[in-house]
């Protein structure tokens, strides 16, 4: 019997690419959206589901969940991929635009999470995959909402893992670095105030930083490949660097002590 995945954010970037290397697997796969009827590609694949799901809606995320385990009969992996990064000053940002960063990257995978752990715990298996980013590791200037919900999502993973284990359920962390995705793009809300003149040097080193990355991103297939590896290993590995950029990077983090480290960014950027 086929295995089933279900994916937050499967209309782009690592979400789809996850989607269609799956369902190359001969897995059934559950790909949601917000909008899938404007879904062109996958729906066309074999045993993809293109069903709908707004991380912001519970209804929702229930309505999904229970259908696709009666469509699939099960369940086996869930991949918390939905989520976008807010950056720019923090003083610039509005309450609703910060309340929506968090609803969206942790409060939303909370919620999914929440729905699928019951079926999880009944048939005493399952694996819960959910993607952080280096950004979780360690931070860059400007990103303090989006790095917010990145370590958010980090301690809830980890502190989860205990907690589900008694009843045969792993969870793991994906961390990819530079991937081309739309992570710049529509993925991407960047506020900015040009009045305020004391940000806006630092802001101009930040922003070719984020071209520097981009020019040497790599293929979201790369992290569907690690997601696949996540899930189908056996093992209780908690935390996956997913592109070569994240491997080293968090290698370093993870040498250094925070006045090396930070120091040597703070280098970066003339500060």
């Amino acid at each position: 019997m086929s295995k089933t995945i279900l994916i937050t954010g499967s209309s782009s970037g690592i979400g789809r690419a996850t989607a269609i290397y799956f369902a190359e697997q001969r897995w059934n796969v559950i790909a949601t959206m917000r909008t899938p009827e404007k879904e062109t590609e996958l729906n066309t694949l074999e045993n993809v589901w293109v069903a709908p799901l707004d991380v912001l809606s519970p209804e929702s995320i229930q309505q999904t969940v229970e259908a696709g385990i009666a469509r699939f009969g099960s369940i086996d992996v869930l991949l918390n991929n939905a989520g976008y990064g807010a950056y720019g000053p923090l003083e610039v940002f509005k309450r609703e635009d910060v309340i929506r960063q968090f609803n969206t990257n942790v409060i939303g995978l909370i919620d999914v999470t929440k729905a699928v752990i019951p079926h999880f715990r009944a048939q005493k298996s399952g694996v819960i995959i959910n993607v952080s980013s280096i950004g979780g590791r360690f931070t860059f200037p400007f990103g303090s909402l989006y790095h917010g919900t990145k370590y958010a999502v980090e301690g809830i993973s980890e502190s989860l893992s205990f907690e589900v284990a008694p009843f045969g359920v792993k969870v793991k962390i994906i961390e990819p670095g530079a991937t081309e995705t739309d992570f710049a793009g529509r993925s991407f809300d960047f506020q900015n105030d040009e009045s305020l003149t004391e940000y806006q040097g630092l802001m101009e080193k930040m922003i070719d930083m984020i071209d520097q990355l981009g020019a040497n991103s790599v293929s979201p297939r790369v992290v569907a490949e690690k997601v696949f590896e996540a899930a189908t290993d056996g093992t209780d590995q908690l935390r996956y660097p997913a592109t070569p950029d994240a491997v080293s990077l968090i290698e370093k983090r993870n040498k250094e002590s925070d006045h090396q480290f930070i120091g040597d960014m703070r280098k970066q950027f003339g500060l």
